[in-house]
Order: structure tokens, then C-alpha cells, then sequence
């Protein structure tokens, strides 16, 4: 019986060495980091705007803010005379070459005051006229005034002018037109600043600005914001063509991308001066963010390893999962392998990005120390280059999907946006390329070098 006991128990060991060839490690899991999960990042970008306003847009804006009394000037002894100019009818603006044509009906009450003070010597005449004066203006754009420097062209009379004389309104036509000359520049000036004043398009502007600035929610899942600020405004001079005044306005802004709370800016709009240039260039330069989530890329390296054998002598291994996260700015990437090795093994490296095939990689890709003291120990085999080589060919995956859903996040922004009524934006987007990388807690951010052009239509302003 002692016999058959001991051979069966010999028998049982010798199975359970032949079985149990496969080699189990327990390497120590590195900690993921808990870092603070704000990744913000800062580009000074320069983006050109082309503008386009109606002439018939100008016109109506001119007619809705400039209303019945246009000028008044209620002191006579500063240049002897007072002036009041009122609105009577709709203005009309037009293009008659490279200037806009300007009909004003209007009325002019005005007091003279002639002789000389000495010995009170000295007398005054008030003045009715009452028609259509017409103007070619040239025209320009001045922190974010519309100017105008006009000259009187014309000025035809709805009725007779006259000269109150006894209580009498007298016709003085035949002495008015000659002397014209004496205050059509007086007109004109006060003409030109009612109009200026009526054409401040600063609040508009603004409140466009104020718009593109708000934080922008690109990437809903990991709080993805991006906003716009504007630094300087720049603006060409405006030239005149096929009933458009047109200008090209410039800004520098940093585009920032924030993820986690919602970014809060403080911004004193009052002081964003236009500053004038010859040109402007009306295409862009910005970073937009392609998240990919660490599920998302172990999925897809799990992925590459299917179906593959690692071999060194007759020791094999196959990777049946991958796992990764961040520590210390670097990616960890956790295999779990079975075959003649089960268990997990550690490995950490930078994430790179090849530009041709559009993937990240991990450059010097190698074993976390813990788990390099474990293999030496139980599979130093493991260690071998080639192995470890081949391992790093096949932890990469590609971008071009995220590429292509951070193009799709900002293209909203380039097909007839508006941001405010009468501002619509249009543009296009051209080749994106990669810029640096950043690590949240569960994801690597892709920053996005994207250029591409952009143009700005006023239409339809109040």
C-alpha cells in the first residue's frame, strides 16, 4: 500500500510539472495620476476678415438714425452766425464712381449777423431755404466710425429762399445762389458729422466680437471649449465698388482651448481700438482639439495585437487586452498576456506623432522599472529587443478620426454663420496638422494646427 502511494504520488507531480510550464508574474501596477484635468492652451492667431456693406444698407441705417433736426448752433458772435438744418424727406445714397452720391432734402433756418460792433453798428437777417442738396462723398472707416468728407455739388430749391425783413419773408433767390459759396462748406461739414455720428458700427462690431468669444462647447463628453479673443482690430481703407462698400478688417486673437470647467474672460471691450493698415490678409491660423480617450485607444491596440504570436526559443505569448492611462507626463500601457507567460507586464513612453500615417506612437517605449526586476527574475527571456520591438510596432493607432471630428466641430463656424443679426461669416478650412500633444486623466488632447480663410458680410443692418 506505502508502495502504490508513493508511486501515485510521484506520478501526481510529475503531471503537474509537465503541466504547469507557463510562468505566472505579479508585477506592481503603477498608480494613474490624478492631476488637476484643465489642459488649457494659448495661440496668437491673425484672422483676416473681408467686409462688405450695401450702400442700400448705409442708406437705410442713415435713415433710421438721423431724424428731423440734423444740426444746431445757437451761438452767434463765434462766427456770426447760427445755423439749424432739419431732415425733411428720405436720404439716397448711390454710387457714381469711386464716391457715393448723397441726396438730403432738407430745410435751413439761419440767422447772419453783419456790420461791426463799433458804435453798435451791426444788424442780423435770418434766412429760409428749403430744398434737395446733393453731395459726393468720399468715404472711409475710422475707429469704427463711418466717415464721410463731403462736397456740396448741387442744391436745388423746393421753394424760393427768402429774407425776413419787417416780419416779411422776402425771395432773395437771385442774392442767395451767389453766395452760396459763403456756407456750403458749414453744410457740408455738419452734414458729414450728423452722418458719422449715425454710422458708429463699434456697439455692432462688438457684439459680434462678443459673440465669436464666448466659450464655444466643441466636445460635450470631456468638456472640449473653445473660444475666440480678440487682442487688436485691424482695418484697410474702404473703397467703393458695384453698390458695396468694401474694407478688409484684421484681428489678432488668442484661440484657446479649455477642457473641464467652462472658461470665464475678463475683457474691457471699450478699449479694442481699430488700428489702420494698408492690408490685410484674409486667411486664419488656429488650434483645435482631437480627443482621443484611453478606452477608446487600448481598444483599438488590443485590436492590433489579435491574432499574434511573440516568440523567443520556444517560449510563445499572445496579448489578450490592453490597458492605458498617464503618469508623469508619460503614458503607461498595460499588457495582460498568457501562454508561456500570464499576468501583466508595465511599459510606459511618450506619445509621438507620425505625420504620414497619421498615428500616435510611443517613443521609447520600455518597461516600467518594477516590471523589468520581475521579468529578470521569472522571464528575463521577455527582455529580449526584438520582442520588446515588435511589442511597440503594434501600440500605435490612428488619429485621422478625431482629426476629422475636431474638422467637423469647427466647420459650423465657416458655413453662413451668424452670429448676430446682419453678420454673416463664411469661409473655408484647409489642411489640419498636428501641433503638441497634452494628457488629461482619461484622454490624450491632440492639438490641431488649422489655417484656412475667412470673410465677414454686414447685410441687412439696423
Amino acid at each position: 500500500m506505502k508502495l502504490k502511494i508513493l508511486i501515485w504520488n510521484l506520478l501526481t507531480s510529475y503531471l503537474l510539472i509537465s503541466c504547469g510550464t507557463s510562468t505566472k508574474i505579479e508585477a506592481i501596477k503603477p498608480e494613474a495620476e490624478t492631476a488637476n484635468n484643465i489642459v488649457f492652451t494659448t495661440k496668437v492667431s491673425y484672422v483676416g476678415m473681408p467686409v462688405t456693406m450695401e450702400i442700400a444698407d448705409i442708406q437705410k441705417v442713415l435713415n433710421q438714425n438721423i431724424n428731423n433736426l440734423i444740426y444746431t448752433d445757437s451761438i452767434l458772435d463765434d462766427n456770426n452766425m447760427e445755423m439749424k438744418i432739419w431732415k425733411t424727406n428720405t436720404i439716397s445714397l448711390s454710387q457714381e464712381n469711386e464716391k457715393i452720391k448723397i441726396v438730403m432734402p432738407i430745410k435751413i433756418w439761419l440767422k447772419y449777423k453783419y456790420g461791426t460792433d463799433f458804435m453798435g453798428l451791426n444788424d442780423s437777417r435770418e434766412f429760409n431755404l428749403n430744398g434737395k442738396v446733393t453731395v459726393l462723398s468720399d468715404i472711409s472707416l475710422s475707429n469704427w466710425q463711418l466717415k464721410i468728407k463731403s462736397k456740396i455739388e448741387k442744391i436745388e430749391w423746393n421753394e424760393s429762399p427768402t429774407i425776413k425783413i419787417a416780419n416779411k419773408n422776402v425771395s432773395i433767390t437771385y442774392l442767395i445762389n451767389p453766395a452760396l459759396s459763403w456756407f456750403k462748406e458749414d453744410i457740408a461739414q455738419q452734414l458729414d458729422e450728423a452722418i458719422g455720428k449715425s454710422c458708429d458700427f463699434k456697439p455692432q462690431v462688438i457684439d459680434a466680437l462678443k459673440t465669436l468669444a464666448t466659450p464655444y462647447l466643441i466636445n460635450e463628453k470631456f468638456e472640449t471649449w473653445l473660444s475666440i479673443n480678440p487682442l487688436e482690430i485691424y482695418a484697410t481703407d474702404a473703397t467703393i465698388t458695384k453698390g458695396n462698400v468694401l474694407m478688409d478688417l484684421g484681428m489678432k486673437t488668442t484661440i484657446k482651448t479649455v477642457i473641464g470647467d467652462k472658461p470665464t474672460e475678463k475683457m474691457n471691450w471699450n478699449t479694442l481700438k481699430m488700428i489702420k493698415v494698408k492690408n490685410i490678409p484674409n486667411n486664419f491660423t488656429g488650434s483645435v482639439a482631437a480627443i482621443t480617450s484611453f478606452k477608446s485607444a487600448s481598444r483599438i491596440i488590443t485590436t492590433n495585437f489579435k491574432g499574434q504570436t511573440f516568440t523567443s526559443g520556444s517560449k510563445k505569448i499572445t496579448i489578450d487586452n490592453v490597458d492605458m492611462w498617464q503618469k508623469d507626463n508619460k503614458i503607461i500601457i498595460a499588457l495582460t498576456m498568457n501562454g508561456s507567460l500570464n499576468g501583466t507586464i508595465y511599459l510606459s513612453g511618450k506619445p509621438k506623432f507620425d505625420s504620414t500615417t497619421q498615428e500616435i506612437y510611443f517613443e521609447d517605449l520600455a518597461y516600467v522599472l518594477n516590471t523589468k526586476n520581475v521579468l529578470h527574475k521569472s522571464a528575463s527571456w521577455l527582455l529580449n529587443g526584438m520582442i520588446l520591438k515588435k511589442i511597440n510596432e503594434n501600440c500605435r493607432y490612428s488619429i485621422t478620426d478625431d482629426i476629422n471630428f475636431g474638422r467637423e466641430n469647427i466647420m459650423p463656424f465657416f458655413n453662413n454663420y451668424s452670429p448676430i443679426k446682419g453678420v454673416y461669416i463664411n469661409g473655408s478650412l484647409g489642411t489640419l496638422k498636428f501641433e503638441k500633444f497634452d494628457l488629461l486623466n482619461n484622454a490624450i488632447v491632440s492639438f490641431i494646427n488649422a489655417s484656412g480663410n475667412i470673410s465677414v458680410k454686414i447685410d441687412g443692418l439696423e
